[in-house]
Protein backbone atom coordinates (compact mmCIF):
# COMPACT_ATOMS: atom_id res chain seq x y z
CA UNK A 1 0.00 0.00 0.00
CA UNK A 2 1.54 3.60 -0.63
CA UNK A 3 2.03 5.69 1.64
CA UNK A 4 0.14 9.18 1.54
CA UNK A 5 2.14 12.16 1.25
CA UNK A 6 3.80 14.17 4.35
CA UNK A 7 1.48 16.78 5.64
CA UNK A 8 5.08 19.37 5.78
CA UNK A 9 5.41 18.17 2.08
CA UNK A 10 2.06 18.82 0.62
CA UNK A 11 2.37 22.54 2.37
CA UNK A 12 5.77 22.79 0.14
CA UNK A 13 4.59 21.75 -2.94
CA UNK A 14 1.23 23.93 -2.58
CA UNK A 15 3.11 26.66 -3.53
CA UNK A 16 4.46 26.96 -6.97
CA UNK A 17 8.13 28.01 -8.03
CA UNK A 18 6.80 31.27 -8.47
CA UNK A 19 5.39 31.54 -4.96
CA UNK A 20 8.56 30.37 -3.22
CA UNK A 21 10.88 32.55 -5.68
CA UNK A 22 8.74 35.78 -4.60
CA UNK A 23 8.68 34.80 -0.65
CA UNK A 24 12.65 34.70 -1.00
CA UNK A 25 12.67 37.93 -2.40
CA UNK A 26 10.64 39.67 0.21
CA UNK A 27 12.29 37.89 2.91
CA UNK A 28 15.81 38.85 1.38
CA UNK A 29 15.13 42.33 1.08
CA UNK A 30 13.06 42.65 4.34
CA UNK A 31 16.38 41.24 5.65
CA UNK A 32 18.71 43.97 3.94
CA UNK A 33 16.86 46.95 4.98
CA UNK A 34 16.22 45.86 8.47
CA UNK A 35 20.26 46.39 8.26
CA UNK A 36 20.30 49.39 6.84
CA UNK A 37 17.59 50.94 10.03
CA UNK A 38 19.57 48.74 12.29
CA UNK A 39 23.03 50.54 11.64
CA UNK A 40 21.24 53.84 11.84
CA UNK A 41 19.88 53.93 15.18
CA UNK A 42 22.77 53.58 17.89
CA UNK A 43 23.38 57.24 17.51
CA UNK A 44 20.19 57.88 19.52
CA UNK A 45 20.72 55.40 22.26
CA UNK A 46 24.51 56.57 22.80
CA UNK A 47 24.02 60.16 22.93
CA UNK A 48 22.78 59.79 26.48
CA UNK A 49 26.09 57.95 27.19
CA UNK A 50 28.22 61.12 25.29
CA UNK A 51 26.85 63.63 27.82
CA UNK A 52 25.36 62.30 30.96
CA UNK A 53 24.77 64.24 34.32
CA UNK A 54 27.68 63.30 36.00
CA UNK A 55 26.42 64.10 39.60
CA UNK A 56 24.57 60.71 39.90
CA UNK A 57 27.73 58.57 37.88
CA UNK A 58 29.81 56.55 40.25
CA UNK A 59 33.54 57.82 39.67
CA UNK A 60 35.87 54.91 39.31
CA UNK A 61 38.68 54.68 41.22
CA UNK A 62 42.35 56.49 40.66
CA UNK A 63 40.23 58.45 37.45
CA UNK A 64 41.69 62.25 37.20
CA UNK A 65 38.95 64.30 37.68
CA UNK A 66 38.95 67.92 36.06
CA UNK A 67 36.02 68.77 36.34
CA UNK A 68 33.06 67.31 38.09
CA UNK A 69 30.47 68.26 35.75
CA UNK A 70 31.82 66.87 32.87
CA UNK A 71 34.00 64.39 33.79
CA UNK A 72 32.06 61.01 32.75
CA UNK A 73 30.97 62.97 29.05
CA UNK A 74 32.85 61.74 26.06
CA UNK A 75 34.51 65.38 24.16
CA UNK A 76 33.40 66.92 22.49
CA UNK A 77 29.72 66.55 23.65
CA UNK A 78 30.85 67.75 27.37
CA UNK A 79 29.93 70.73 26.51
CA UNK A 80 27.05 73.29 27.29
CA UNK A 81 26.45 73.07 23.48
CA UNK A 82 26.20 69.63 23.05
CA UNK A 83 22.46 69.36 21.68
CA UNK A 84 23.95 71.56 19.13
CA UNK A 85 26.52 69.58 18.34
CA UNK A 86 24.37 66.27 18.54
CA UNK A 87 21.94 68.16 15.75
CA UNK A 88 25.37 68.51 13.73
CA UNK A 89 25.99 64.99 14.04
CA UNK A 90 22.60 63.82 13.21
CA UNK A 91 22.02 66.49 10.31
CA UNK A 92 25.90 65.22 8.94
CA UNK A 93 23.87 62.38 8.26
CA UNK A 94 20.56 63.10 6.96
CA UNK A 95 21.56 65.77 4.99
CA UNK A 96 23.77 63.74 3.01
CA UNK A 97 20.95 61.33 2.62
CA UNK A 98 18.38 63.30 1.42
CA UNK A 99 20.75 65.32 -1.30
CA UNK A 100 22.30 61.61 -2.38
CA UNK A 101 18.88 60.00 -2.59
CA UNK A 102 17.68 62.13 -5.47
CA UNK A 103 20.79 60.80 -7.19
CA UNK A 104 20.33 57.44 -6.13
CA UNK A 105 17.22 56.67 -7.58
CA UNK A 106 18.56 57.85 -11.38
CA UNK A 107 21.42 55.33 -10.89
CA UNK A 108 19.36 52.41 -9.38
CA UNK A 109 17.34 52.18 -12.69
CA UNK A 110 20.51 52.23 -14.56
CA UNK A 111 22.69 50.14 -12.58
CA UNK A 112 22.24 46.04 -11.49
CA UNK A 113 20.43 46.34 -8.55
CA UNK A 114 22.42 43.22 -7.00
CA UNK A 115 25.90 45.23 -7.05
CA UNK A 116 24.33 48.31 -6.44
CA UNK A 117 22.93 46.90 -3.01
CA UNK A 118 26.03 45.42 -2.15
CA UNK A 119 28.16 48.20 -2.84
CA UNK A 120 25.98 50.46 -0.19
CA UNK A 121 25.78 48.02 2.32
CA UNK A 122 29.65 47.14 2.40
CA UNK A 123 30.28 50.55 2.62
CA UNK A 124 27.64 51.52 5.03
CA UNK A 125 29.38 48.74 7.62
CA UNK A 126 32.62 50.09 7.23
CA UNK A 127 31.81 53.54 7.84
CA UNK A 128 29.15 52.71 11.19
CA UNK A 129 32.10 50.90 12.76
CA UNK A 130 34.34 53.83 11.68
CA UNK A 131 32.36 55.76 14.06
CA UNK A 132 32.48 53.34 16.71
CA UNK A 133 36.73 53.61 16.21
CA UNK A 134 36.83 57.00 17.54
CA UNK A 135 36.03 55.39 21.17
CA UNK A 136 38.92 52.78 20.71
CA UNK A 137 41.01 55.29 19.24
CA UNK A 138 39.69 58.05 21.81
CA UNK A 139 39.02 60.76 19.07
CA UNK A 140 37.37 64.01 19.91
CA UNK A 141 37.22 65.70 17.02
CA UNK A 142 33.28 66.87 15.60
CA UNK A 143 34.40 67.06 12.26
CA UNK A 144 35.49 63.24 12.45
CA UNK A 145 32.29 62.43 13.48
CA UNK A 146 30.11 64.80 11.49
CA UNK A 147 32.18 63.57 8.40
CA UNK A 148 31.83 59.84 9.10
CA UNK A 149 28.33 59.98 9.36
CA UNK A 150 27.75 62.03 6.31
CA UNK A 151 29.59 59.62 4.55
CA UNK A 152 27.60 56.69 5.75
CA UNK A 153 24.51 58.94 4.98
CA UNK A 154 25.62 59.04 1.33
CA UNK A 155 26.08 55.20 0.51
CA UNK A 156 22.80 54.58 2.81
CA UNK A 157 20.65 56.00 -0.21
CA UNK A 158 21.54 53.07 -2.35
CA UNK A 159 19.10 51.20 -0.03
CA UNK A 160 15.80 52.43 -0.15
CA UNK A 161 14.92 52.99 -3.79
CA UNK A 162 17.27 49.36 -4.72
CA UNK A 163 15.12 47.59 -2.29
CA UNK A 164 11.40 48.80 -3.31
CA UNK A 165 12.65 48.39 -6.91
CA UNK A 166 13.62 44.90 -6.71
CA UNK A 167 9.98 44.15 -4.81
CA UNK A 168 8.38 46.38 -7.51
CA UNK A 169 9.80 43.88 -10.35
CA UNK A 170 8.77 40.86 -8.32
CA UNK A 171 4.89 41.56 -7.05
CA UNK A 172 1.67 43.30 -8.66
CA UNK A 173 -0.84 45.37 -7.46
CA UNK A 174 -2.89 43.10 -5.69
CA UNK A 175 -2.88 43.71 -1.85
CA UNK A 176 0.15 44.90 -2.17
CA UNK A 177 -0.81 47.62 1.17
CA UNK A 178 -0.92 44.52 3.14
CA UNK A 179 1.97 42.62 1.78
CA UNK A 180 4.05 45.56 1.58
CA UNK A 181 3.03 46.96 5.08
CA UNK A 182 4.04 43.85 6.91
CA UNK A 183 7.42 44.01 4.48
CA UNK A 184 7.82 47.75 5.68
CA UNK A 185 8.00 46.49 9.43
CA UNK A 186 11.70 46.10 8.56
CA UNK A 187 12.38 49.51 9.50
CA UNK A 188 10.88 49.05 12.85
CA UNK A 189 12.46 46.16 13.53
CA UNK A 190 15.71 47.61 12.42
CA UNK A 191 14.97 50.26 14.70
CA UNK A 192 14.56 47.85 17.65
CA UNK A 193 17.41 44.94 17.07
CA UNK A 194 19.80 48.43 16.77
CA UNK A 195 18.49 49.85 20.24
CA UNK A 196 18.76 46.80 21.50
CA UNK A 197 21.86 45.61 20.39
CA UNK A 198 23.88 49.02 20.99
CA UNK A 199 21.90 49.30 25.29
CA UNK A 200 23.89 46.32 25.63
CA UNK A 201 26.81 47.73 25.04
CA UNK A 202 26.60 51.48 25.84
CA UNK A 203 27.27 51.70 29.12
CA UNK A 204 30.24 49.37 28.97
CA UNK A 205 32.29 50.61 25.90
CA UNK A 206 29.80 52.46 23.35
CA UNK A 207 32.00 51.86 20.61
CA UNK A 208 30.52 48.60 20.13
CA UNK A 209 27.56 50.01 19.92
CA UNK A 210 28.34 50.67 16.33
CA UNK A 211 30.71 48.39 15.27
CA UNK A 212 28.57 45.51 15.98
CA UNK A 213 25.38 46.87 13.89
CA UNK A 214 28.38 47.37 11.18
CA UNK A 215 29.73 44.36 10.77
CA UNK A 216 26.01 42.84 10.64
CA UNK A 217 24.98 44.98 7.72
CA UNK A 218 28.63 44.32 5.93
CA UNK A 219 27.84 40.60 6.15
CA UNK A 220 24.17 41.38 4.70
CA UNK A 221 26.06 42.95 1.61
CA UNK A 222 27.68 40.02 1.16
CA UNK A 223 25.05 37.76 1.29
CA UNK A 224 23.10 40.35 -1.54
CA UNK A 225 25.77 39.58 -3.56
CA UNK A 226 25.25 35.53 -3.64
CA UNK A 227 21.64 35.34 -3.56
CA UNK A 228 19.09 38.37 -4.70
CA UNK A 229 17.87 37.86 -8.21
CA UNK A 230 16.44 41.16 -9.56
CA UNK A 231 14.14 40.20 -12.31
CA UNK A 232 11.20 36.86 -12.34
CA UNK A 233 12.26 36.72 -16.08
CA UNK A 234 16.10 36.12 -14.74
CA UNK A 235 14.74 32.53 -13.25
CA UNK A 236 12.42 32.26 -15.87
CA UNK A 237 9.23 32.98 -13.49
CA UNK A 238 6.35 34.50 -14.95
CA UNK A 239 6.45 38.56 -14.09
CA UNK A 240 3.81 40.60 -12.14
CA UNK A 241 1.18 42.31 -13.50
CA UNK A 242 1.37 45.66 -12.47
CA UNK A 243 -2.38 47.25 -13.02
CA UNK A 244 -5.52 46.10 -15.12
CA UNK A 245 -6.21 46.97 -18.21
CA UNK A 246 -8.28 49.72 -18.41
CA UNK A 247 -8.67 53.44 -20.00
CA UNK A 248 -6.89 55.84 -17.81
CA UNK A 249 -10.17 57.91 -17.85
CA UNK A 250 -11.62 54.86 -16.31
CA UNK A 251 -8.93 54.30 -13.47
CA UNK A 252 -9.31 56.33 -10.50
CA UNK A 253 -6.03 57.23 -9.02
CA UNK A 254 -3.76 54.69 -7.18
CA UNK A 255 -6.74 52.27 -6.64
CA UNK A 256 -6.04 48.92 -6.22
CA UNK A 257 -7.24 45.88 -8.44
CA UNK A 258 -7.69 43.15 -5.25
CA UNK A 259 -8.76 40.46 -7.60
CA UNK A 260 -5.17 40.31 -8.05
CA UNK A 261 -3.55 38.05 -5.66
CA UNK A 262 0.09 39.41 -4.49
CA UNK A 263 1.47 36.14 -5.18
CA UNK A 264 -0.44 34.59 -7.99
CA UNK A 265 0.57 34.95 -11.96
CA UNK A 266 -0.76 37.32 -13.90
CA UNK A 267 -3.13 36.59 -16.45
CA UNK A 268 -2.58 36.09 -19.99
CA UNK A 269 -3.06 39.52 -22.10
CA UNK A 270 -6.13 39.47 -24.39
CA UNK A 271 -5.59 40.99 -27.88
CA UNK A 272 -8.01 43.52 -27.41
CA UNK A 273 -5.79 45.05 -24.27
CA UNK A 274 -5.87 49.23 -24.23
CA UNK A 275 -2.34 48.87 -22.09
CA UNK A 276 0.74 47.33 -24.08
CA UNK A 277 3.16 46.37 -21.90
CA UNK A 278 6.82 46.96 -22.93
CA UNK A 279 9.78 44.49 -23.06
CA UNK A 280 12.98 45.59 -20.76
CA UNK A 281 14.59 46.33 -23.33
CA UNK A 282 12.04 48.29 -25.24
CA UNK A 283 11.77 50.61 -22.64
CA UNK A 284 13.66 53.29 -20.88
CA UNK A 285 14.39 54.90 -17.55
CA UNK A 286 12.43 57.61 -17.29
CA UNK A 287 13.76 61.33 -16.62
CA UNK A 288 13.52 63.07 -13.22
CA UNK A 289 10.90 65.58 -14.66
CA UNK A 290 8.61 62.63 -16.19
CA UNK A 291 8.40 61.23 -12.86
CA UNK A 292 7.34 64.43 -11.66
CA UNK A 293 5.25 64.31 -13.35
CA UNK A 294 2.74 61.43 -12.75
CA UNK A 295 -0.32 62.28 -10.85
CA UNK A 296 0.11 61.88 -7.18
CA UNK A 297 4.21 62.24 -6.85
CA UNK A 298 4.40 66.09 -5.94
CA UNK A 299 1.39 65.44 -3.54
CA UNK A 300 2.80 62.59 -1.56
CA UNK A 301 6.72 63.92 -1.86
CA UNK A 302 5.43 66.70 0.15
CA UNK A 303 3.51 64.36 2.47
CA UNK A 304 6.31 62.66 3.54
CA UNK A 305 8.24 65.78 3.92
CA UNK A 306 6.75 66.46 7.17
CA UNK A 307 5.70 63.11 8.26
CA UNK A 308 9.27 61.58 8.13
CA UNK A 309 10.07 65.13 10.07
CA UNK A 310 8.06 63.90 12.89
CA UNK A 311 9.03 60.23 12.36
CA UNK A 312 12.94 61.21 12.61
CA UNK A 313 12.72 63.38 15.50
CA UNK A 314 11.64 60.59 17.16
CA UNK A 315 13.89 58.19 15.80
CA UNK A 316 16.55 60.46 17.17
CA UNK A 317 15.79 62.36 20.18
CA UNK A 318 12.84 59.79 21.60
CA UNK A 319 15.63 57.95 23.91
CA UNK A 320 16.84 61.51 24.95
CA UNK A 321 13.55 62.73 25.66
CA UNK A 322 12.76 59.82 28.16
CA UNK A 323 15.76 59.73 29.78
CA UNK A 324 15.49 63.65 30.60
CA UNK A 325 11.72 63.65 31.14
CA UNK A 326 11.08 60.14 32.66
CA UNK A 327 14.34 59.87 34.33
CA UNK A 328 15.84 56.32 32.57
CA UNK A 329 18.93 55.66 32.51
CA UNK A 330 20.60 55.37 28.78
CA UNK A 331 19.72 51.55 28.59
CA UNK A 332 16.68 51.57 29.75
CA UNK A 333 15.78 54.80 27.50
CA UNK A 334 17.02 52.92 24.66
CA UNK A 335 14.74 50.31 25.51
CA UNK A 336 11.81 51.86 25.72
CA UNK A 337 11.88 53.56 23.29
CA UNK A 338 11.66 50.91 21.09
CA UNK A 339 7.95 50.57 22.08
CA UNK A 340 7.56 53.53 19.64
CA UNK A 341 9.00 51.20 16.63
CA UNK A 342 6.88 48.09 18.11
CA UNK A 343 3.57 50.53 16.76
CA UNK A 344 5.04 51.62 14.02
CA UNK A 345 5.04 48.01 13.12
CA UNK A 346 1.01 47.35 13.76
CA UNK A 347 0.40 50.76 12.16
CA UNK A 348 2.02 49.82 8.94
CA UNK A 349 0.02 46.86 8.47
CA UNK A 350 -3.11 48.60 9.71
CA UNK A 351 -2.69 51.27 7.25
CA UNK A 352 -1.98 48.68 4.25
CA UNK A 353 -5.00 46.97 4.76
CA UNK A 354 -7.38 49.52 5.23
CA UNK A 355 -5.95 50.92 2.01
CA UNK A 356 -6.31 47.94 0.26
CA UNK A 357 -9.73 47.60 1.47
CA UNK A 358 -10.90 51.00 0.49
CA UNK A 359 -8.81 52.07 -2.50
CA UNK A 360 -7.54 55.08 -0.85
CA UNK A 361 -3.99 55.34 0.18
CA UNK A 362 -4.31 58.95 0.53
CA UNK A 363 -7.67 59.02 2.95
CA UNK A 364 -5.65 56.21 5.37
CA UNK A 365 -3.18 58.34 5.47
CA UNK A 366 -4.09 61.29 6.23
CA UNK A 367 -6.75 59.81 9.09
CA UNK A 368 -4.18 58.66 10.78
CA UNK A 369 -2.00 61.68 10.50
CA UNK A 370 -5.35 63.69 11.63
CA UNK A 371 -5.52 61.14 14.57
CA UNK A 372 -1.86 61.54 15.25
CA UNK A 373 -1.41 65.51 16.14
CA UNK A 374 -3.46 65.19 19.53
CA UNK A 375 -2.13 61.91 20.46
CA UNK A 376 1.40 63.72 20.60
CA UNK A 377 -0.05 66.60 22.29
CA UNK A 378 -1.16 63.90 24.86
CA UNK A 379 1.72 62.29 25.04
CA UNK A 380 3.77 65.35 25.87
CA UNK A 381 2.01 66.07 29.06
CA UNK A 382 0.67 62.46 30.13
CA UNK A 383 3.41 60.28 28.65
CA UNK A 384 5.47 60.11 31.56
CA UNK A 385 2.81 59.70 34.18
CA UNK A 386 4.10 56.40 35.45
CA UNK A 387 5.58 53.06 33.05
CA UNK A 388 2.03 51.92 31.88
CA UNK A 389 0.79 54.95 30.22
CA UNK A 390 4.33 55.58 28.80
CA UNK A 391 4.05 51.80 27.07
CA UNK A 392 0.08 52.80 25.95
CA UNK A 393 1.02 56.10 24.59
CA UNK A 394 4.94 55.13 22.69
CA UNK A 395 2.52 52.16 21.23
CA UNK A 396 -0.08 54.50 19.92
CA UNK A 397 1.93 57.49 18.86
CA UNK A 398 4.25 55.05 16.81
CA UNK A 399 1.14 53.32 15.00
CA UNK A 400 0.00 56.87 13.86
CA UNK A 401 2.91 58.37 13.09
CA UNK A 402 4.70 55.54 11.08
CA UNK A 403 1.34 54.29 9.72
CA UNK A 404 1.31 56.95 6.95
CA UNK A 405 5.08 57.09 6.68
CA UNK A 406 5.64 53.66 6.19
CA UNK A 407 2.24 53.48 3.68
CA UNK A 408 3.95 56.20 0.92
CA UNK A 409 7.44 54.67 1.17
CA UNK A 410 6.19 51.23 -0.03
CA UNK A 411 2.88 51.01 -1.41
CA UNK A 412 2.52 54.23 -2.71
CA UNK A 413 5.82 54.38 -4.32
CA UNK A 414 5.56 51.31 -5.59
CA UNK A 415 1.71 52.24 -7.28
CA UNK A 416 3.21 55.42 -8.76
CA UNK A 417 6.24 53.74 -10.07
CA UNK A 418 3.88 51.26 -11.81
CA UNK A 419 1.35 54.21 -12.70
CA UNK A 420 -0.86 53.47 -15.65
CA UNK A 421 0.20 55.96 -17.76
CA UNK A 422 3.64 54.53 -17.44
CA UNK A 423 2.34 51.97 -20.40
CA UNK A 424 3.71 48.85 -18.78
CA UNK A 425 7.23 50.81 -18.67
CA UNK A 426 8.73 49.51 -15.12
CA UNK A 427 11.62 51.19 -15.39
CA UNK A 428 10.57 54.46 -13.33
CA UNK A 429 10.47 52.28 -9.90
CA UNK A 430 13.72 53.66 -8.55
CA UNK A 431 13.03 57.16 -9.71
CA UNK A 432 9.72 57.73 -7.97
CA UNK A 433 10.95 56.01 -4.68
CA UNK A 434 14.25 58.33 -4.55
CA UNK A 435 11.72 61.01 -5.23
CA UNK A 436 9.04 60.16 -2.78
CA UNK A 437 11.44 59.16 -0.08
CA UNK A 438 14.61 62.11 -1.25
CA UNK A 439 11.64 64.70 -0.01
CA UNK A 440 10.91 62.97 2.77
CA UNK A 441 14.73 62.93 4.01
CA UNK A 442 15.04 66.27 3.86
CA UNK A 443 11.92 67.01 6.72
CA UNK A 444 14.11 63.82 8.49
CA UNK A 445 16.81 66.01 8.18
CA UNK A 446 14.97 69.39 9.32
CA UNK A 447 12.98 67.33 12.13
CA UNK A 448 16.28 66.66 14.70
CA UNK A 449 17.84 70.06 13.11
CA UNK A 450 14.96 71.75 14.91
CA UNK A 451 14.91 69.74 17.74
CA UNK A 452 18.04 70.49 18.71
CA UNK A 453 17.82 74.04 18.22
CA UNK A 454 14.19 74.27 19.95
CA UNK A 455 14.63 71.70 22.85
CA UNK A 456 16.70 74.47 25.31
CA UNK A 457 13.56 75.91 24.89
CA UNK A 458 11.63 72.96 26.28
CA UNK A 459 9.91 69.99 25.24
CA UNK A 460 6.66 71.01 25.02
CA UNK A 461 7.85 73.64 22.03
CA UNK A 462 9.24 70.65 20.45
CA UNK A 463 5.82 68.69 20.27
CA UNK A 464 4.36 71.80 19.19
CA UNK A 465 6.96 71.88 16.10
CA UNK A 466 5.79 68.33 15.53
CA UNK A 467 2.04 68.96 15.97
CA UNK A 468 2.68 71.74 13.51
CA UNK A 469 4.16 69.35 10.85
CA UNK A 470 1.49 66.20 10.64
CA UNK A 471 -1.21 69.04 10.44
CA UNK A 472 0.80 70.37 7.07
CA UNK A 473 1.25 66.90 5.87
CA UNK A 474 -2.37 66.64 6.10
CA UNK A 475 -3.17 69.44 3.68
CA UNK A 476 -0.49 68.67 1.18
CA UNK A 477 -2.91 64.92 0.56
CA UNK A 478 -6.04 67.49 0.85
CA UNK A 479 -6.01 67.46 -3.42
CA UNK A 480 -5.24 63.34 -3.55
CA UNK A 481 -7.73 62.84 -1.16
CA UNK A 482 -10.23 65.03 -2.78
CA UNK A 483 -9.93 62.69 -5.99
CA UNK A 484 -9.99 59.48 -4.10
CA UNK A 485 -13.62 60.70 -2.46
CA UNK A 486 -14.65 61.73 -6.03
CA UNK A 487 -13.95 58.54 -7.50
CA UNK A 488 -15.94 56.66 -4.69
CA UNK A 489 -18.53 59.00 -5.81
CA UNK A 490 -18.13 57.77 -9.24
CA UNK A 491 -16.53 60.65 -11.01
CA UNK A 492 -13.25 59.99 -12.60
CA UNK A 493 -10.95 62.76 -14.22
CA UNK A 494 -8.65 62.63 -16.70
CA UNK A 495 -5.02 62.05 -16.08
CA UNK A 496 -2.96 65.04 -16.34
CA UNK A 497 0.78 65.76 -17.94
CA UNK A 498 0.22 62.46 -20.19
CA UNK A 499 -0.99 62.38 -23.27
CA UNK A 500 -3.18 59.91 -24.84
CA UNK A 501 -1.85 56.73 -26.41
Amino acid sequence: MRSSLAPGIKVITSFSRDSWYRGFILFLTFLFYTSYHLSRKPISVVKSQLHRNCSTVIRPPGVNITNNDTWCDWAPFDQDNYQTLFGAVDNSFLVAYAIGMFFSGIFGERLPLRYYLTVGMVLSGIFTSLFGLGYYLEIHSIWYYAFVQAMNGLVQTTGWPAVVACVGNWFGKGKRGFIMGVWNSHTSVGNILGSLIAGVFVSSAWGLSFIVPGIIIFSTGVLCFFFLVEHPDDVNCTPPQHHQQESPEQEPLLRNSSNEEIFSSPPPASANSVVVEHSEEEAEAISFCGALRIPGVVEFSLCLLFAKLVSYTFLYWLPLYIANVADFDPKSAGDMSTLFDVGGILGGIVAGLVSDYTGGRASTCCVMLIFAAPMLFLYNHVGANGVPTTIGMLLVCGALVNGPYALITTAVSADLGTHECLRGNSRALSTVTAIIDGTGSIGAALGPLLAGVISPTGWNNVFYMLISADVLACLFLSRVVYKEIRGWCGYHTRMRGFKEI
